[in-house]
Protein backbone atom coordinates (compact mmCIF):
# COMPACT_ATOMS: atom_id res chain seq x y z
CA UNK A 1 0.00 0.00 0.00
CA UNK A 2 1.19 3.59 -0.33
CA UNK A 3 1.63 6.06 2.02
CA UNK A 4 0.92 9.70 2.53
CA UNK A 5 5.03 9.50 2.69
CA UNK A 6 5.11 7.80 -0.65
CA UNK A 7 2.75 9.87 -2.32
CA UNK A 8 4.46 13.59 -1.20
CA UNK A 9 8.08 11.93 -2.31
CA UNK A 10 6.61 11.12 -5.94
CA UNK A 11 5.26 14.23 -6.17
CA UNK A 12 8.60 16.15 -5.06
CA UNK A 13 9.95 14.02 -7.64
CA UNK A 14 7.54 15.56 -10.21
CA UNK A 15 8.24 18.98 -9.23
CA UNK A 16 11.91 18.26 -9.58
CA UNK A 17 11.41 17.12 -12.78
CA UNK A 18 8.44 18.92 -14.08
CA UNK A 19 9.45 22.43 -13.19
CA UNK A 20 13.05 22.59 -14.42
CA UNK A 21 11.93 20.77 -17.95
CA UNK A 22 9.38 23.29 -18.50
CA UNK A 23 11.44 26.38 -17.61
CA UNK A 24 14.27 25.10 -19.82
CA UNK A 25 11.43 24.31 -22.92
CA UNK A 26 10.32 28.17 -21.90
CA UNK A 27 13.65 29.54 -22.74
CA UNK A 28 14.44 27.54 -26.02
CA UNK A 29 11.25 29.10 -27.10
CA UNK A 30 11.69 32.69 -26.18
CA UNK A 31 15.16 32.64 -28.33
CA UNK A 32 13.66 31.27 -31.47
CA UNK A 33 13.28 32.57 -34.69
CA UNK A 34 10.54 31.87 -36.86
CA UNK A 35 10.46 28.76 -38.56
CA UNK A 36 10.00 29.37 -42.44
CA UNK A 37 6.77 28.03 -43.22
CA UNK A 38 5.71 26.86 -40.23
CA UNK A 39 2.12 26.79 -38.81
CA UNK A 40 2.63 24.92 -35.75
CA UNK A 41 -0.86 22.11 -35.13
CA UNK A 42 -0.92 20.70 -38.83
CA UNK A 43 -2.48 17.09 -37.16
CA UNK A 44 -0.66 14.23 -36.89
CA UNK A 45 0.46 11.49 -34.33
CA UNK A 46 2.48 11.48 -31.31
CA UNK A 47 4.37 9.13 -29.22
CA UNK A 48 4.60 9.69 -25.42
CA UNK A 49 6.72 7.72 -22.66
CA UNK A 50 5.07 8.52 -19.29
CA UNK A 51 6.49 7.39 -15.43
CA UNK A 52 4.42 7.72 -12.43
CA UNK A 53 4.46 6.48 -8.94
CA UNK A 54 5.55 2.62 -9.61
CA UNK A 55 4.10 2.34 -13.10
CA UNK A 56 4.78 3.36 -16.91
CA UNK A 57 2.22 4.89 -19.80
CA UNK A 58 2.92 4.04 -23.85
CA UNK A 59 0.70 6.22 -25.67
CA UNK A 60 -0.01 6.68 -29.07
CA UNK A 61 -2.57 9.27 -30.13
CA UNK A 62 -3.83 10.85 -33.45
CA UNK A 63 -4.48 14.31 -33.35
CA UNK A 64 -6.64 16.37 -35.83
CA UNK A 65 -6.09 19.92 -37.21
CA UNK A 66 -7.26 22.39 -35.07
CA UNK A 67 -11.15 22.47 -34.72
CA UNK A 68 -10.82 26.29 -34.05
CA UNK A 69 -7.55 29.28 -33.68
CA UNK A 70 -7.73 32.64 -33.30
CA UNK A 71 -4.45 35.21 -33.64
CA UNK A 72 -3.73 37.24 -30.82
CA UNK A 73 -3.00 40.98 -31.41
CA UNK A 74 0.99 42.01 -31.12
CA UNK A 75 3.37 39.40 -30.28
CA UNK A 76 0.56 37.27 -28.00
CA UNK A 77 0.96 34.21 -30.77
CA UNK A 78 -2.10 31.87 -31.48
CA UNK A 79 -4.62 29.80 -29.83
CA UNK A 80 -5.27 26.05 -31.07
CA UNK A 81 -7.69 23.76 -29.88
CA UNK A 82 -7.04 20.27 -30.85
CA UNK A 83 -8.97 17.03 -30.67
CA UNK A 84 -6.56 14.34 -29.39
CA UNK A 85 -7.63 10.38 -29.49
CA UNK A 86 -5.63 7.95 -28.14
CA UNK A 87 -4.69 4.47 -26.96
CA UNK A 88 -2.12 3.75 -23.98
CA UNK A 89 -0.68 0.83 -22.55
CA UNK A 90 0.14 1.06 -18.57
CA UNK A 91 2.34 -1.52 -17.08
CA UNK A 92 2.67 -1.55 -13.46
CA UNK A 93 6.36 -1.94 -11.40
CA UNK A 94 7.70 -5.00 -10.05
CA UNK A 95 5.08 -7.46 -8.63
CA UNK A 96 2.33 -4.85 -8.28
CA UNK A 97 -1.37 -6.40 -9.29
CA UNK A 98 -2.71 -6.08 -12.32
CA UNK A 99 0.73 -5.75 -14.12
CA UNK A 100 -0.87 -3.85 -17.07
CA UNK A 101 -4.39 -1.84 -18.49
CA UNK A 102 -5.13 -0.25 -21.68
CA UNK A 103 -6.52 3.39 -21.93
CA UNK A 104 -8.66 4.72 -24.69
CA UNK A 105 -8.98 8.45 -24.58
CA UNK A 106 -10.26 11.76 -26.20
CA UNK A 107 -8.88 14.96 -25.04
CA UNK A 108 -9.87 18.51 -26.34
CA UNK A 109 -6.41 20.01 -26.11
CA UNK A 110 -5.93 23.91 -25.91
CA UNK A 111 -2.48 24.92 -27.18
CA UNK A 112 -1.38 28.22 -27.14
CA UNK A 113 2.11 29.40 -29.64
CA UNK A 114 3.48 31.94 -27.96
CA UNK A 115 5.85 32.07 -31.42
CA UNK A 116 6.40 30.11 -34.03
CA UNK A 117 7.91 27.46 -32.52
CA UNK A 118 7.05 27.43 -29.02
CA UNK A 119 3.73 26.41 -27.43
CA UNK A 120 1.94 25.80 -24.34
CA UNK A 121 -0.90 23.43 -23.74
CA UNK A 122 -3.56 22.68 -21.65
CA UNK A 123 -6.66 20.23 -21.95
CA UNK A 124 -9.26 17.91 -20.05
CA UNK A 125 -11.19 15.15 -21.82
CA UNK A 126 -12.80 11.50 -21.33
CA UNK A 127 -10.69 8.60 -20.83
CA UNK A 128 -11.45 4.76 -20.10
CA UNK A 129 -9.32 2.03 -18.60
CA UNK A 130 -10.43 -1.59 -19.78
CA UNK A 131 -10.58 -2.85 -15.93
CA UNK A 132 -10.82 -0.46 -12.62
CA UNK A 133 -7.67 -2.42 -10.49
CA UNK A 134 -4.18 -1.55 -11.82
CA UNK A 135 -0.78 -1.47 -9.86
CA UNK A 136 -2.50 -2.30 -6.26
CA UNK A 137 -4.73 0.47 -6.87
CA UNK A 138 -8.69 0.23 -6.89
CA UNK A 139 -9.53 3.47 -9.30
CA UNK A 140 -13.05 3.36 -8.58
CA UNK A 141 -14.33 3.42 -12.15
CA UNK A 142 -13.27 2.41 -15.61
CA UNK A 143 -14.52 6.02 -16.85
CA UNK A 144 -11.93 8.73 -15.83
CA UNK A 145 -10.93 12.28 -16.75
CA UNK A 146 -7.57 13.05 -18.33
CA UNK A 147 -6.28 16.89 -17.41
CA UNK A 148 -3.35 17.54 -19.16
CA UNK A 149 -1.05 20.13 -19.17
CA UNK A 150 2.92 20.85 -20.80
CA UNK A 151 4.96 22.56 -23.10
CA UNK A 152 6.69 21.78 -26.00
CA UNK A 153 8.69 23.32 -29.47
CA UNK A 154 8.74 22.43 -32.81
CA UNK A 155 11.97 21.26 -34.28
CA UNK A 156 10.98 21.03 -37.85
CA UNK A 157 7.60 21.80 -40.06
CA UNK A 158 6.96 17.76 -39.03
CA UNK A 159 8.56 17.23 -36.07
CA UNK A 160 7.87 18.63 -32.37
CA UNK A 161 9.17 17.26 -29.02
CA UNK A 162 7.21 18.34 -25.40
CA UNK A 163 6.52 17.64 -21.86
CA UNK A 164 3.23 16.77 -20.12
CA UNK A 165 2.03 15.94 -16.47
CA UNK A 166 -1.69 14.25 -16.81
CA UNK A 167 -3.41 13.35 -14.33
CA UNK A 168 -6.29 10.28 -14.47
CA UNK A 169 -9.53 10.27 -11.79
CA UNK A 170 -13.20 10.00 -11.95
CA UNK A 171 -13.77 13.44 -9.77
CA UNK A 172 -15.57 11.64 -7.31
CA UNK A 173 -17.98 9.52 -9.57
CA UNK A 174 -17.28 6.45 -7.70
CA UNK A 175 -14.94 5.52 -4.41
CA UNK A 176 -11.98 5.49 -4.34
CA UNK A 177 -10.74 8.00 -6.41
CA UNK A 178 -7.01 7.43 -5.89
CA UNK A 179 -6.13 8.73 -9.29
CA UNK A 180 -3.19 7.99 -11.41
CA UNK A 181 -0.19 10.74 -12.12
CA UNK A 182 1.91 10.51 -14.77
CA UNK A 183 5.02 12.89 -16.49
CA UNK A 184 5.49 11.89 -20.25
CA UNK A 185 8.31 13.26 -23.31
CA UNK A 186 6.17 13.53 -26.21
CA UNK A 187 6.98 13.43 -29.85
CA UNK A 188 4.67 14.45 -32.70
CA UNK A 189 5.41 13.74 -36.44
CA UNK A 190 2.88 16.77 -38.03
CA UNK A 191 1.19 15.84 -41.12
Amino acid sequence: MNTNKDKLTQRKLQRKILVPALLSLVLAGAGAEAAANSVGTKGGVSLHYGVGEHYKRYTLNYETSPLWSTEFSGSWGRLDLTPEFGASYWTADGSRSPGNVWQFSAIPMFRWWTSERFYIEAGIGATVFTRTRFADKNIGSAFQFGDHIGAGFLLTPNNRIGLRYSHFSNAGIKRPNPGLDTVQVTYTYQF
